[in-house]
């Protein structure tokens, strides 16, 4: 055996015999709606119940209880939130930074609000030393609000992200802002800024949204202030990242960045009907879905019929998540099924990995947030094409579909992308499971967060060093 391998070997080994932690007491709260959040989020808990740790879960999406784990189900209280949006509502608010940053932001708020009031949470905050929670694992969605709890506890707070981090909240979370030049913000429709136009316009972006950011919540504490207003936010010990660095561009990292992007795979179920639908399929199937959020058959007609039209004049046949025909997305049936050719997906993180799991090229039609970046990092890889979902037209949809199924170089690529995401020294399972007793083990491991959170907005940008530049040069 080489000795490269018998030392990573002996590493691995040693790094995950430390000595054992007892079972650990965990409080989750799950505070958005959306479907691929909770995917990502129960798949967190999921790993660390297998493991022997006990879990109690604030959900707006049940799977329902078993060994370890025990849910309260929260739907009725925020269902005025649920998923399913219009199409145009989608438009006219997530396409939009002026717009989406403090709805979203207002949102989380709100959803604080109403957890905080809900009586079961009002009991473990008064009476802690009964229920005895070591740490707890929440969303950080669009504010800091959802700290409050783990203040009043007095205990470590883990951060779930389903999707990239959203850059607007970097250095509240992290320490560390993305720097411009090299890293694109999560809703820009590029990749990586390389010309000078999209390193200016990247700058201007960032720059504009944390302001708004920033702006927005102070706005909010002020004309409506709530309790988790007046106490200091937790940072968090940890943050579980669903990315890898295949489908991200290189990036520095704090060493409480987990990433465990694709930890939501799952094995495909058998007895679902559209297992047979693709059996039977002599071309394969080419699989078409919008996601959990946006509702595909609130689109205009002229657009619908776009795609109608032209996914009708191609051999394969279509498994098309469309509302009143399939609502629910078979879990991973598309993963690892030979006889899918192509998957038609609006970019979510989620679907990407699914994709790049079963090696299967990708045309993108990316609606919002982060996935015209997550389509566009598939672009570069040589694996997808992306296109405007709102001006397809039945002949290149056609065209473009051909392409994709047709040209080998994208299954070839993709394939490529496929073995270096597999290509792994742990699970990110185990990675989860390690990183959280790490945090119990290390005292909320205060050693892994970013001294920046010590300095005033002027240190961390050098403001008072280059002013005594400037004092000396003029002087």
């Amino acid at each position: 055996m080489p000795v490269c391998t018998m030392l990573f070997i002996a590493t691995i080994t040693v790094s995950l015999s430390n000595t054992p932690i007892t079972a650990m007491n965990i409080l989750a709260i799950e505070p958005v709606t959306g479907k691929s959040h909770w995917n990502f989020m129960s798949a967190l808990l999921r790993a660390l119940t297998d493991s022997g740790h006990r879990i109690t879960a604030f959900t707006p999406l049940p799977d329902g209880d078993r060994v370890n784990y025990t849910e309260i189900d929260i739907s009725n209280d925020i269902s005025s939130m649920d998923i399913g949006i219009d199409s145009h509502f989608v438009m006219e608010n997530f396409r939009k930074s002026t717009v989406m940053i403090p709805l979203v932001m207002n949102w989380t708020r709100r959803i604080c609000s109403i957890i905080y009031e809900h009586p079961k949470i009002k009991n473990i905050i008064l009476n802690n030393k009964q229920f005895h929670y070591d740490l707890i694992i929440v969303e950080r969605a669009a504010s800091e609000c959802v700290t409050y709890i783990a203040a009043k506890l007095d205990i470590p707070v883990i951060f779930s992200s389903p999707s990239p981090l959203k850059t607007t909240i970097e250095y509240s979370v992290i320490g560390n802002g993305p720097n411009p030049a090299s890293v694109s913000h999560v809703m820009a429709y590029h990749s990586v800024p390389r010309t000078f136009f999209q390193r200016f316009t990247n700058s201007l972006f960032y720059a504009y949204s944390s302001f708004l950011n920033t702006r927005k919540e102070s706005e909010m504490k002020i004309n409506n202030p709530g309790e988790y207003d007046l106490i200091e936010p937790v940072k968090p010990s940890i943050v579980f990242l669903n990315t890898h660095y295949i489908t991200e561009a290189p990036r520095p990292f704090p060493p409480n960045i987990i990433q465990v992007g694709g930890i939501h795979l799952q094995s495909p179920k058998k007895d679902i009907p559209a297992v047979k639908y693709i059996d039977n399929s002599p071309h394969g199937v080419i699989y078409f879905t919008l996601g959990s959020i946006v509702e595909m058959s609130t689109l205009p007609d002229h657009i619908q019929n776009a795609y109608k039209d032209g996914l009708s004049k191609v051999p394969q046949r279509i498994l098309w998540k469309y509302e009143g025909e399939m609502k629910k997305k078979p879990i991973n049936v598309m993963t690892l099924h030979p006889k899918v050719k192509l998957f038609i997906s609006h970019g979510g993180i989620s679907g990407v990995y699914e994709a790049i799991d079963a090696s299967v090229p990708v045309l993108g039609l990316p609606v919002f947030y982060d996935q015209p970046r997550n389509i566009e990092n598939l672009v570069d890889a040589g694996m997808a094409i992306s296109m405007d979902f709102l001006s397809v037209t039945k002949e290149n949809l056609i065209n473009t579909v051909n392409e994709l199924i047709i040209n080998e170089k994208y299954r070839k690529n993709a394939n490529k992308v496929s073995n270096r995401f597999k290509d792994r020294p742990m699970t990110p399972e185990r990675s989860v499971v390690y990183w959280t007793e790490y945090v119990c083990r290390h005292k909320s491991a205060p050693h892994l967060k970013s001294y920046s959170f010590d300095l005033t907005w002027y240190q961390y940008y050098l403001l008072d060093v280059v002013a005594v530049i400037l004092l000396f040069i003029i002087s």
